[in-house]
């Protein structure tokens, strides 16, 4: 493998906005924001059409890099935690590609499949010398935990031939889930290595829950609910224009408000039973909701949340432990725009960190 560079765009393909962050690493442990854009896109079908918005994406971001790193938000995608005995990672690959219903319960054969070991170390330190979790090396045979993603092949597909006309290499390609996780960990060090947390990514088709504990990703589930449902439900289905009820909202219109108030009550509903499936697993509660994604700005989102759940829910700063060196206009702007920054960044860092 060619040695990477100290420069990477990282890129988050959602649903409704491409994101991108540049970062460059300067020592061991210095990261530097040198810029960022943000682009709506509409419905993608083809690999020009997405290889055009890729263009027009790293237009805005404005510089070079020597490296890509690609995530993608996508509600086909597979992401699951696994217990196995303990496997050597490229075996269980094989196992995945070969055999994958038998080992999901789910027919994968339409899935690219990738695998990793579900460790509770710094970057793999700690938890993967193969003991089980479950109770020692003697006896019945230890099991580990592995968490197993995929995507569709057209999918994979898709962007590869996309990328190949933008003339810019992929070096990795990730779930947006993994990524967010990952940008978690670099942004709040302390919090990932001690305490027990929910990640709550609300993106534009559906939001993701991630809970993890001293380190170690223990649920991950996504909830058919995001921007989108939140927009129908404003707007009544196209007959009050997006921008007029949002502006309504932020407002604190109390019709709109309400309105919000009902229609997140699906996801609250949710994000409720994650916690109750968690705290009934495990001898630990969650005491703080971390919130991310573009509907995270909304301040009445968030204290329906925190009304709803009965804890408290904050947004989070994925480069809460970067430098930042952009242009005035892009400062000026990045405190209403960091919030939906996390899976770029965590798709930045893997790609910096290894």
């Amino acid at each position: 493998m060619a040695k990477r560079g100290n420069s990477v765009i990282g890129i988050d393909l959602g649903q409704h906005v491409f994101k991108g962050v540049l970062l460059q690493r300067k020592g061991d442990n210095r990261y530097v924001l040198t810029s960022y854009a943000s682009r709506e896109v509409p419905e993608i079908n083809t690999a020009d059409e997405l290889a055009q918005q890729l263009k027009l994406l790293f237009k805005d971001i404005g510089s070079s890099a020597k490296g890509c790193a690609l995530a993608v938000s996508d509600p086909s995608s597979l992401l699951r935690i696994i217990e196995q005995p303990d496997t050597p990672v490229d075996l269980l690959r094989s196992a995945l590609r070969l055999n994958g219903l038998a080992v999901l319960n789910q027919e994968c054969k339409d899935f690219v499949l990738d695998c990793a070991p579900v460790i509770n170390g710094a970057n793999g330190s700690n938890g993967a010398n193969g003991t089980s979790q479950n109770g020692g090396t003697n006896g019945a045979l230890a099991q580990k935990k592995y968490l197993v993603g995929g995507m569709l092949r057209p999918t994979v597909k898709q962007i590869s031939e996309a990328m190949s006309k933008t003339r810019i290499t992929a070096d990795i390609l990730q779930l947006a889930p993994v990524c967010s996780f990952n940008a978690f960990e670099l942004a709040y060090p302390q919090i990932f290595a001690n305490d027990t947390f929910l990640l709550l990514d609300m993106g534009h088709l559906q939001s993701t829950v991630m809970i993890g504990s001293k380190r170690e990703l223990v649920l991950i589930r996504s909830v058919d609910y995001g921007g989108k449902s939140l927009t129908q439900a404003l707007t009544a289905d196209g007959a009050l224009d997006a921008s007029a009820a949002e502006l309504m909202m932020r407002e604190g219109d109390a019709g709109m408000t309400e309105i919000c108030r009902t229609s997140l009550t699906r996801l609250a509903t949710e994000v409720r039973n994650s916690i109750g499936f968690f705290e009934g697993q495990h001898e630990e509660s969650i005491q703080r909701i971390f919130v991310s994604g573009g509907l995270a700005r909304t301040e009445t989102i968030l204290q329906t949340l925190s009304d709803e759940l009965g804890l408290p829910c904050e947004i989070w700063d994925p480069l809460e432990t970067c430098e930042v060196a952009l242009p005035a206009a892009k400062r000026q702007a990045l405190p209403n725009e960091f919030v939906s920054l996390n899976v770029a960044c965590g798709a930045a860092f893997e790609y910096l960190r290894n």
